[in-house]
């Protein structure tokens, strides 16, 4: 398979990111098997962030809002590591959903279960399943006591 020109490389990146937000990593990754040299695709990437077409806390900004209202913070810095961000960045930008935790477990397990655990069992099904969405055990312990 030919590998396209530069100006069809940033087409295409710029295809990609008129659909959605993307970090550097994950634009990366998607433009990679279509570019010819690393180096040509670094410098568009570079160029792409220096306009402010990609820009990794503005996608993690977005990712955290759309995420934090039903899953923890543990889930949603999972997945900020996976889509490429590094940890330091991670721990800033997750700062305000930590904060606001409490609350989003609480809408979660009340919509999921709408009555509190009547035994043990329960209990621990209930609390597997926010950790599962990713909430702190903390958060949990927190929530269950607060409730009983």
């Amino acid at each position: 398979m030919e590998k396209p020109p530069k100006n069809d490389l940033r087409d295409r990146a710029l295809r990609l990111l008129a659909r959605r937000e993307h970090t550097r990593a994950e634009l990366a990754q998607k433009l990679s098997r279509y570019a010819e040299q690393h180096d040509d695709l670094g410098s568009l990437i570079d160029e792409l962030a220096q306009s402010g077409l990609v820009c990794d806390r503005r996608f993690a900004e977005h990712f955290i809002a759309a995420k934090q209202k039903r899953f923890g913070h543990l889930k949603i810095a999972h997945d900020l590591k996976a889509k490429g961000l590094d940890a330091e960045s991670i721990t800033q930008l997750t700062v305000t959903s930590r904060e606001q935790e409490l609350g989003a477990a609480r809408d979660v397990w009340r919509k999921k279960f709408p009555s509190p655990p009547l035994n043990s069992a329960e209990k621990a099904k209930q609390m597997r399943f926010l950790q599962g969405r990713g909430f702190s055990s903390d958060t949990i312990h927190r929530l269950f006591k607060a409730n009983e």
